[in-house]
């Protein structure tokens, strides 16, 4: 059986009390205010909720306009449940802008089912309260389900006190929201980008798209974090958008360069760099890094300032085996694809010199998985 609240399980007085009030809610407002992942944003706020007023359960609810939809983002002894947003205590508090509490909810015609019926939980008095985004909308609904003290039922104060944790929810959810969706947009532009500068070359954007799988996969094997993997896939489809500078009569020629039209074919990973460098946004900052090192070579033989070893940023070496291993498979307008085995053979002969010998052993360890994915993504299919 849950515990009752700290704040309203005793009968201390009404100072200390408030007292208690006051340090639950900071302490909550600090882990909310620092917290970038939803759903432990989302059950944060719910603990506030429910640490407040004394609640069994608290969930937390977003309204989908376009959708005419209400959803479930978080809470306690919920999973995502989709309802009609005129349905229930939510959809009557965030279509009418009205505060409620209820006493016997199963008494009240407004009261949804599904969740019940989903769950197996049983409802008895809730406290619902519609909170809104910096302009005023009403975005979604704040609930705490069954009081825990003797009288079971929610007081005035008790909403009171909620509207804290409401007005909050409002305010984080919305903030939160607005940077998954400009983290989006950037990787958006970058995948849209990125298949620019390969389009330029007339190559197609499953190039990019498997080199970022490719070296998401690499980084990972080589014991970079996650999250900070999965930055480096966003950002690798800019590796060479230098490209878009460089004249088709270079990029496009089906012989071999001269000296003279390599040295500038060579300026595209300047160029990319030189695109990104001055960002503030750390996306692009590492599409910078991509952009500029990956035709550095491990013996310090590449360019464009012939780093060497390990001076070669981690993410540079892991796209020149990713990109260089799609480019062999790959027919581009001076040649034809390599087969598999004379790829691998390549990559063997290049260990410690174009390419980090470490790397080239993860990657040859694990070369089953890197044929999935090139398998996934085929030159010329629908997918």
């Amino acid at each position: 059986m849950p515990t009752t609240s700290k704040l309203f399980s005793t009968n201390e007085p009404l100072n200390t009390k408030s007292d208690r009030l006051l340090s639950v809610i900071f302490e909550y407002m600090t882990k909310i205010s620092v917290e970038t992942d939803m759903k432990k944003l989302v059950m944060n706020l719910a603990d506030l909720g429910r640490e407040l007023v004394s609640a069994d359960r608290c969930s937390v609810w977003l309204h989908e306009p376009n959708e005419k939809t209400l959803w479930t983002v978080g809470g306690h002894g919920v999973k995502t449940i989709t309802i009609p947003e005129d349905s229930g205590f939510v959809g009557h508090s965030i279509q009418t802008g009205e505060e409620l509490i209820i006493e016997d909810a199963y008494a009240d015609s407004r009261f949804n089912w599904t969740v019940d019926e989903e769950t197996g939980y049983q409802t008895t008095s809730v406290l619902c309260i519609p909170f809104r985004n910096a302009d005023g909308e009403i975005i979604g609904a704040y609930q705490a389900i069954n009081k825990l003290t003797e009288t079971k039922a929610f007081t005035n104060r008790d909403l009171d006190v909620l509207k804290i944790a409401s007005n909050f929810t409002g305010k984080s959810l919305e903030a939160i929201i607005l940077r998954n969706e400009l983290v989006e947009t950037q990787k958006e532009i970058i995948v849209t980008m990125g298949e620019i500068g390969e389009s330029r070359s007339q190559e197609t954007g499953f190039h990019v798209k498997r080199v970022a799988k490719y070296s998401y996969l690499l980084a990972c094997l080589a014991g970079i974090p996650d999250h900070e993997a999965l930055k480096f896939k966003y950002a690798s489809p800019m590796h060479d958008i230098g490209k878009v500078a460089i004249p088709d009569s270079i990029l496009l020629k089906p012989g071999k360069l001269t000296e003279e039209e390599f040295s500038l074919m060579k300026q595209h990973t300047t160029i990319g760099h030189n695109v990104f460098k001055n960002s503030k946004r750390e996306l692009l900052q590492i599409a910078a890094i991509i952009a500029n090192e990956h035709h550095e070579r491990y013996d310090g033989n590449g360019y464009p300032a012939g780093k060497k070893g390990e001076d070669i940023h981690l993410y540079g070496r892991i796209t020149a085996v990713a990109d260089v291993f799609d480019a062999l498979g790959s027919d581009r307008v001076y040649k034809k694809a390599w087969p598999l085995e004379k790829i691998t053979a390549y990559m063997k002969e290049e260990r410690g010199k174009q390419f980090d010998p470490g790397l080239v052993d993860l990657f040859l360890e694990n070369l089953d998985r890197f044929i999935e994915i090139r398998d996934e993504f085929v030159d010329g299919c629908d997918r």
